[in-house]
């Protein structure tokens, strides 16, 4: 497996949304008072509809809008949590992706060309810059010993239980899956349960763990969290699905093409591998998949992502500090 160092916390600027002194008092005061919630894990039933998928209106990769059906169907209420990922390490003995050395022959240069830190198990670490810079080069570091059980690097804090389970391959997503009895939702599935039945918007950044701030200097921290939050520290949407548009990217079983193929409308099941394009991974070993609903790193200056609609691509080779996943089941799971 490629672990690329192309990695992104997603694309585009805008304006910079300044923020009074009012404002940020009143979030500081809503983050204090912020309970998180203990969730169930118990998968909530979707009804298959139909409904308006894509957003023309925000980045181009999101359009064109277009009617979309999709079957009933399952899926979990909120992302799959570090407890939920170490039941199934316990069981099984499954080892990550992140936590096995890398084999040389992935790189296709010498290995006296190779850093020795990059044949190290780890995985990508978002780490803030010394100076300001919209290069997302400059915001992430491969970090020998982060993985799901240390994800901040090997000096940071352990794993928190109710948090989502970050650093994981696709390769380690499907395992989990396969064992849990379920699978990763295709695109159209994940936008219709965050959709809820709401017409797409610009940002809806108080609905979930998002960045506060100029990305990637200034974490002001209004919201309470400076990286991931624990699930069920936001309120649910109309289908009762938990951190939809934000706190961590979630994986799709999609491949990833920007834009939609406007004949596809009934269960759509995204491009074909020979038809999947990511420009920010065109020199992957494999197609990149695509991710749904933005992450903590997502500020109205830089990532405007915070949306049902929003849509990115995403290697699936490597995982990084701010990508997770939920499940859908095609029957009700017992």
């Amino acid at each position: 497996m490629k672990r690329s160092l192309l990695l992104t916390a997603g694309c585009g600027l805008a304006v910079l949304v300044a923020c009074s002194g009012e404002t940020e008092t009143q979030d500081i005061a809503a983050a204090a008072a912020r309970d998180c919630a203990a969730l169930s894990d118990e998968p909530v039933r979707i009804g298959g509809g139909t409904f308006r998928m894509g957003q023309a209106d925000v980045y181009a990769e999101e359009g064109p809008v277009r009617e979309t059906t999709v079957d009933g169907f399952w899926i979990d209420p909120h992302e799959v949590t570090n407890r939920q990922f170490a039941e199934f390490v316990e069981e099984t003995g499954y080892v990550t992706l992140a936590e096995k050395p890398v084999d040389p022959a992935l790189f296709g240069v010498p290995e006296d060309q190779i850093p020795p830190d990059m044949l190290q198990p780890g995985s990508a670490v978002f780490t803030p810059p010394a100076q300001p810079s919209m290069n997302y080069a400059d915001w992430w570091e491969y970090m020998p010993g982060a993985s799901w059980k240390k994800p901040y690097g090997p000096d940071g804090a352990e794993a928190a239980p109710d948090e989502p389970v970050v650093h994981l391959a696709w390769e380690d997503m499907v395992a989990y899956a396969e064992w849990k009895g379920g699978r990763m939702p295709t695109e159209a599935e994940w936008e219709f349960a965050a959709s809820a039945g709401q017409e797409p918007s610009k940002d809806q950044p108080e609905q979930a763990n998002s960045w506060q701030g100029a990305f990637p200097m200034e974490n002001r921290e209004t919201d309470g969290f400076k990286g991931i939050a624990p699930v069920g520290c936001y309120a649910p949407n109309a289908n009762g699905l938990y951190d939809m548009v934000g706190n961590v990217w979630e994986v799709t079983s999609d491949y990833f093409r920007p834009g939609h193929d406007p004949a596809q409308r009934d269960n759509p099941r995204g491009p074909a591998p020979s038809e999947a394009y990511d420009p920010l991974n065109a020199g992957g070993l494999e197609v990149s998949r695509t991710v749904k609903g933005g992450s903590y790193l997502c500020a109205p200056n830089y990532c405007q992502r915070y949306r049902p609609a929003s849509r990115q691509g995403r290697d699936p080779t490597m995982g990084t500090s701010n990508v997770g996943f939920r499940l859908a089941y095609d029957e009700e799971p017992a």
